[in-house]
């Protein structure tokens, strides 16, 4: 072996995702010339190794979480740290990423099927094409028989099915969903926990996932991130044991009931540090 071949380091990839001592602060409605904290120096990293992965930020409701991810999907910048995907810095809207909001967000004037078309016709495919695979994906989500549909004649749950079609069809290497069954019943919840993990399997795509629900959380994912309340800081990072697939009984089993409690019990025990306010 030459000597340029033994000192060739091993090429290595870049993280799927990878936030540096990530802060965010927006204006103080109440205090002129004063900020209020939302996210306080994240740091998160999801290695190469990982893509494909299922990864739930899991925290109480207004900690921020949703405030991260849409700095990784480039649709807020942080006031200091970094944000990258890929190997890119994220400075504006991110290619690489797609959102699943939990708002409801099917255009009122298109069909189903063309709700799910829309993000191809804007990648440039032809009209056969587009139509080949949103249908492919609209029969995948349950909703082959509402291609001709109106958002206006859709449940709720049906809508955000047309919003995870629409997403998965343009295949984007990151799916970003922030708390998309939050809106949902119960049983339509279960049902759509159980469509996500099918299609995830069958996509390999990386998601973030937030959600505020124990259950869901560890129902869903992989990893789960922990964050404490307002501002966002990361309090536990944990691995999901549970083998899959995971049956919606598995919520009944006693591991699995443990587990929630200690992670209510860890959310419970960190205090609430009160709202952080700097000055401009």
């Amino acid at each position: 072996m030459d000597d340029v071949t033994q000192g060739t380091a091993p090429e290595t990839k870049p993280p799927c995702v990878d936030l540096v001592n990530v802060n965010k602060w927006f204006p103080d409605p109440t205090h002129a010339g004063e900020r209020l904290v939302s996210v306080e120096n994240v740091s998160l990293t999801i290695p190469a190794a990982s893509a494909g992965d299922f990864v739930v930020l899991l925290g109480p409701s207004g900690c921020g979480k949703s405030t991260i991810l849409s700095m990784i999907a480039g649709m807020l910048s942080p006031d200091s740290g970094d944000v990258s995907t890929f190997g890119h810095m994220v400075n504006g809207p991110n290619p690489r990423s797609v959102t699943v909001p939990q708002a409801y967000t099917c255009f009122p004037w298109l069909t189903t099927l063309g709700n799910v078309e829309f993000g191809l016709s804007i990648e440039g495919k032809s009209e056969r094409e587009r139509r080949t695979i949103a249908i492919d994906y609209l029969k995948r989500v349950g909703l082959g028989d509402r291609l001709d549909a109106s958002p206006q004649q859709l449940s709720g749950g049906m809508k955000q099915r047309v919003a995870i079609a629409r997403a998965l069809a343009t295949k984007p290497p990151l799916l970003l969903m922030d708390e998309p069954f939050g809106a949902l019943d119960a049983q339509t919840r279960t049902e759509m926990q159980v469509m996500l993990t099918r299609l995830w399997e069958e996509e390999r795509n990386t998601i973030l996932f937030i959600t505020h629900d124990i259950s869901e959380a560890l129902l869903l994912a992989n990893r789960i991130l922990v964050f404490s309340p307002r501002p966002a800081k990361i309090i536990h990072d944990m691995v999901v044991p549970f083998p899959r697939p995971r049956e919606a009984s598995l919520v009944y089993d006693e591991a699995f009931v443990n587990m929630s409690r200690d992670i209510l019990q860890l959310l419970k025990s960190t205090p609430t540090s009160g709202q952080i306010r700097v000055s401009v």
